[in-house]
Parts: structure tokens; C-alpha cells; sequence
């Protein structure tokens, strides 16, 4: 046992150590260590960047870690931007980084892929997935989650929801002032996925902008993540929420009677969280046997069942999963395949040029 407590003391020590020395100071961190679960004389350690919130990845990595008790386990919450930035910085001072990147900024894990910050991969579950879910094996998919319209079911008082986005239109237009101040959705100059959202629309429908001319007639309010707008919408202080991640919508769904959520009818869009393994790695075989696992079906089980969040593999059945899904929703599902397209609004002229025509949609409030 005295040994036992001296290497978890040991690898306390030299994580602590290796965050002070690594890591410059940015947003706020959570940082989740977990010992050897079996005494070793110098522990391997896990290293995890990952946008997910540590407490609903507890699962995850509680199961991983079960299954590989040899093994010390150290998980970064972080934000998307500080994940990209992290990964880019430290291989470019020829340090060791994460084993493991997980994010739901599809576009800048592509990036750091197409830039050469990423190493091929040969995962045994990959070949199980979906192939616009994994780009040149460096990038794969994890998860399967829609941009959907939320709605108070009490503000509407009985009536239908809008099922496209000409019906929410006209119903912005045609309800200005019961509804002015009561809608929300991202602030695309603040929120990645706002942005990616945005873009993704301007895509599939070349009207979009009178939609976003009816949301600022409606006084729109606009925040940086989900949870604020659906707490508002479930509680009753505002009636819609546009675009809003579908994952953290279900989940105040399954505890909120009045909150409802529509997948729209002319088309929607669903996001994958992507995982890869950086370049510069320290340990890129414990990076590649957890991507393994968060692609296995017991992974993939654990994020729909015990995270929340939408499964991806297609032999993986339940409510919570793409399967499900795409049996209900069929061709209205719009995923955004894992590829160089994704970056192009990365470009800063073009993301400008698509922010100032946001923000001239919107000024008619």
C-alpha cells in the first residue's frame, strides 16, 4: 500500500508539474486525475483535451479506466478555441500535447488535421461508422447531434410550432410583438457553433436572411452557448430558440414538460463531436485505444445511455442514437460531412464578410 501511495503521489506531483510548466494561462480549466487503479512502478498516463463537461464524461472515462487499470488518467475540460490553440502551440515548441483532442468545433479539428497536426490512425471500430464521419483517418466522428427549434409549450397555448424555417418566418413576422425580446439563439461572433450553424445554413438555403430579418424585427436575443437559451425557453421567459444543439435540448426535455423541440421539416443539420490524436502526442497508442473505445459499441452505448449524448454507431439502437433518428426523420437529416470544407469560414475575410452580413440581418430590430 505504501508504494501504492507513493506512485500516485509521484503522478499527482509531475501532473501538477507538467500543467504549470506546459500550459500558458487561458479561460478557466476543470482538469479530472485519475490514478492507477494497480500499482505500478512508473504509471502511463492519458492525457484528454476535450470540450465535453467533465462531470458528463465521467462515464466514459470511469469505464476506460476500469478496463485499463494500469493506467493514470488526466482530462482537460476546455474550450474549443483554447483545445485548437493548445494542440498547435505546444507541437510547434516541440512538446509533448494531449494523447487525445475531443471537440465539438468539427472545423477546427479538420483544420489542425489538414495543417499536419494530426496522425493516421488504423481504430477497429472505425470501419463500423459512417464515412462522412472520418476524414483521411485523422478525424473521426463521435456523435450524431441536430440543430433543432426549441418552444415553450405553454407560450404557444395549443398551437403547432413552426416545422420549417418560412413557417418560423412568417410566425416571427406575424406575432412581432407577443414575441419581441422572447427569442433566442447564438451569438455567431461569440459562438463557434453559431457560426458553423450560420454557415451551414447559408448552404442548404439561399433565403435564409429573411428569417434572420424576422429574428431581429423580434428583438432577438443572442448568447454564446445552448444552456442559456434552453433554460429560458424551458422556464417560459422566451418562447423559441433557433439552432440550439439538439443533445442538450433533450436533456432539459426528459425533466421539462414544456419545453419542445422540433426537428425542421426542409431540412436538419447535424453536427459530429470529432476526436483525433495530435502529432505530437506524448502517448499516441493510449490516444488511439480511447477513440477506439469512445467508437466501440460499448462506448457508443455509454455516450447515448449514461452522457446524453447521441450515438453515432449505426448498430446501436435506442432512442438517443442516429439509428433511431434517421427511422423517424429520414431525409430531413443534414449531417455535415468531416472534411476541408469545414474550414472555410475559418478564413478570416470570408468568417467577416459572413458576421457583418449577420449582424446588417439583424439591425432591423
Amino acid at each position: 500500500m505504501n508504494a501504492l501511495r507513493f506512485s500516485v503521489a509521484v503522478l499527482l506531483l509531475w501532473l501538477v508539474a507538467q500543467s504549470v510548466s506546459h500550459f500558458p494561462a487561458r479561460a478557466a480549466e476543470t482538469v479530472r486525475v485519475l490514478p492507477p487503479l494497480r500499482e505500478q512502478t512508473n504509471p502511463r498516463v492519458l492525457r484528454i483535451y476535450s470540450s465535453l463537461d467533465a462531470d458528463l464524461a465521467e462515464p466514459l472515462i470511469r469505464a476506460f479506466h476500469a478496463a485499463n487499470p494500469a493506467i493514470g488518467l488526466e482530462y482537460s475540460e476546455l474550450q474549443t478555441q483554447d483545445i485548437y490553440a493548445r494542440v498547435l502551440e505546444e507541437t510547434d515548441r516541440g512538446e509533448d500535447t494531449a494523447d487525445i483532442a475531443f471537440s465539438s468545433a468539427m472545423d477546427l479539428q479538420v483544420k489542425l488535421a489538414n495543417d499536419g497536426y494530426a496522425q493516421p490512425l488504423e481504430l477497429s471500430a472505425a470501419g463500423a461508422m459512417p464515412t462522412w464521419a472520418q476524414w483521411r483517418s485523422t478525424v473521426f466522428g463521435v456523435t450524431f447531434e441536430p440543430a433543432v427549434i426549441i418552444f415553450n409549450k405553454t407560450a404557444f397555448g395549443g398551437r403547432p410550432p413552426p416545422q420549417t424555417r418560412s413557417e418560423l418566418a412568417d410566425f416571427l413576422k406575424n406575432n412581432e410583438k407577443e414575441l419581441y425580446g422572447r427569442v433566442g439563439t447564438y451569438d455567431v461572433e461569440r459562438a463557434g457553433l453559431g457560426l458553423f450553424f450560420l454557415a451551414r445554413d447559408g448552404e442548404h438555403n439561399r433565403s435564409i436572411w429573411s428569417l434572420f430579418n424576422a429574428l431581429g424585427a423580434a428583438g432577438v436575443k443572442l448568447y454564446s452557448n445552448s444552456s442559456a437559451i434552453v433554460e429560458r425557453v424551458a422556464d417560459g421567459r422566451f418562447a423559441l430558440g433557433y439552432n440550439i444543439l439538439g443533445s442538450y435540448a433533450a436533456a432539459w426535455a426528459r425533466h421539462t414538460a414544456d419545453l419542445g423541440i422540433v426537428f425542421p421539416k426542409d431540412y436538419t443539420v447535424v453536427m459530429t463531436r470529432t476526436a483525433l490524436v495530435p502529432r505530437n502526442a506524448a502517448s499516441p497508442d493510449l490516444g488511439a485505444a480511447f477513440l477506439d473505445f469512445l467508437l466501440s459499441k460499448q462506448g457508443q452505448q455509454l455516450l447515448a445511455e449514461k452522457v446524453g449524448l447521441p450515438a453515432l454507431h449505426p448498430e446501436v439502437k435506442g432512442e438517443n442514437t442516429a439509428s433511431h433518428m434517421q427511422e423517424v426523420y429520414g431525409a430531413r437529416l443534414r449531417p455535415v460531412p468531416v472534411g476541408p470544407a469545414l474550414v472555410v469560414y475559418l478564413d478570416q475575410v470570408k468568417r467577416q464578410r459572413l458576421i457583418e452580413r449577420w449582424n446588417e440581418a439583424l439591425r432591423v430590430q
